[in-house]
């Protein structure tokens, strides 16, 4: 695989899961999918050592044929507003995932090529 055969594909999904779920399934043979407003919210319950109910998991819910990059939140009221979905067709692909004063950065390049795909957040 190349960088020029790559598919991409966008949506706002207006913090809705069953969009998210929708989407990662009926474009499973896009490559790179990237998720404006996805819904950051408790995943589960971790184990605490100060509550026995545990401590919630706070993010972005992981798809099992996805790997997914959003920027770390600078607070706990902030959130990422753009999530990044990598089908795991590209593990062959080298990632780099970058935070600067500004943007967010993603990159994605292949060990036997010069290319170089970029992202920013």
């Amino acid at each position: 695989m190349n960088f020029y055969s790559l598919k991409f594909f966008s949506q706002n999904i207006q913090k809705n899961n069953f969009i998210i779920n929708t989407i990662l399934k009926i474009y499973a043979n896009f490559d790179i999918i990237f998720i404006q407003e996805p819904l950051w919210n408790s995943i589960c319950s971790i184990p605490s050592n100060y509550n026995n109910k545990g401590k919630s998991l706070i993010g972005v819910v992981n798809y099992p044929n996805w790997l997914t990059f959003t920027r770390p939140p600078a607070s706990s009221s902030d959130h990422p507003r753009v999530a990044i979905f990598i089908n795991i067709r590209l593990l062959s692909f080298c990632f780099f995932f970058a935070k600067t004063l500004l943007i967010t950065e993603i990159f994605l390049w292949s060990p036997s090529s010069t290319k170089m795909l970029f992202a920013g957040l």
